[in-house]
């Protein structure tokens, strides 16, 4: 049974998963902080299991399930981190996992879910064709649908990722990806309990801006076929995700294509760590002055380095 989401369900969630995931380190660049005028903190989820942040939700959600529930497997729908993560969480329970994946996902995401022993069923790469896809799956074999980002023992997983960070550091604003929305109703909850005058800001790709829109809009406008490099961004934001973003985050800033290839480029070349697109979005923001952040302490969240290594962004195609 989910509970609403809150500090205490996140800290219960954080002593479930602690045995199966990472702590990640906190980075920090000199060179950064100068170009920025800021004091940047990297919460490395890059270096998670599975490459990505989905390791803590997905973890959290799988054992909580009790037993004979769980005995008839999960499914999902995801393009690639969350189907990655669900199918290792079903490996260590030692229960089936049935992931809908879009067309057009990354092979090496593809590569990912087989690894752990997922079971693929491919779909057009559509909200409403995943959705539909992963509903006859569930009809056909009974399994609990454990949704990417509505799913609220998913969001506490996720939240997970502010704790340990505020635990490290602290920050005046802490600047995150959002797709579902999953990670950021996570963050926000749990950043804001813990530090009230703390300041939460969502970054997504101009190409894929629903969150933006809809935040403005204060009701739910959906992008059909999201165009972005940030793959893991591409979906639309949740209902029951809005309503906390709406409740507990300041602000969401859309960044261009360009900017999100540039800040993934300097990431690697400065840092010396792989990140994927979805990862670089916040710095994007920061490369693009979308924000304040002049003499601030900021935190943000590198949510994954999943990527094709034939075929860098930076690349030339021949």
């Amino acid at each position: 049974m989910n509970t609403a989401l809150d500090l205490a369900t996140i800290r219960a969630a954080h002593e479930r998963i602690r045995p199966h995931i990472h702590r990640t380190p906190v980075l920090t660049s000199a060179r950064l902080d100068s170009a920025s005028a800021a004091s940047l903190f990297f919460k490395c989820e890059n270096f998670q299991k599975v490459g990505a942040f989905k390791a803590r939700g997905a973890t959290n959600a799988v054992f909580m399930l009790d037993d004979a529930t769980a005995k008839r497997g999960v499914a999902t729908h995801s393009s690639g981190n969350h189907a990655a993560a669900l199918s290792r969480a079903a490996k260590l329970r030692k229960i089936p996992a049935h992931i809908v994946m879009p067309s057009n996902t990354l092979k090496v995401k593809i590569r990912a879910v087989e690894e752990y022993g997922g079971r693929i069923v491919f779909c057009e790469p559509t909200q409403t064709a995943r959705e539909q896809t992963c509903a006859e799956v569930i009809a056909k074999t009974g399994a609990t649908l454990i949704h990417p980002f509505e799913n609220e023992n998913v969001m506490a997983g996720q939240g997970t990722v502010a704790v340990e960070l505020l635990e490290h550091v602290d920050v005046d604003l802490v600047l995150c990806p959002v797709g579902g929305g999953g990670l950021l109703c996570g963050t926000a909850v749990a950043a804001k309990t813990l530090r009230p005058k703390i300041k939460v800001v969502a970054v997504e790709p101009a190409n894929a801006d629903d969150a933006a829109r809809s935040f403005r809009a204060g009701q739910l406008m959906r992008v059909d076929k999201p165009n972005t490099i940030a793959d893991g961004l591409r979906t639309n934001v949740g209902v029951p995700n809005f309503a906390i973003i709406q409740r507990y985050v300041d602000d969401i800033v859309t960044v261009s294509e360009e900017s999100i290839v540039a800040a993934m480029r300097e990431i690697w070349q400065t840092m010396k760590i792989i990140v994927e697109p979805s990862a670089a979005v916040p710095y994007a923001a920061i490369l693009e002055r979308k924000i304040d952040i002049g003499g601030r302490r900021v935190g943000l969240i590198l949510t994954g380095g999943n990527v094709d290594l034939d075929a860098l962004p930076w690349m030339v195609n021949k």
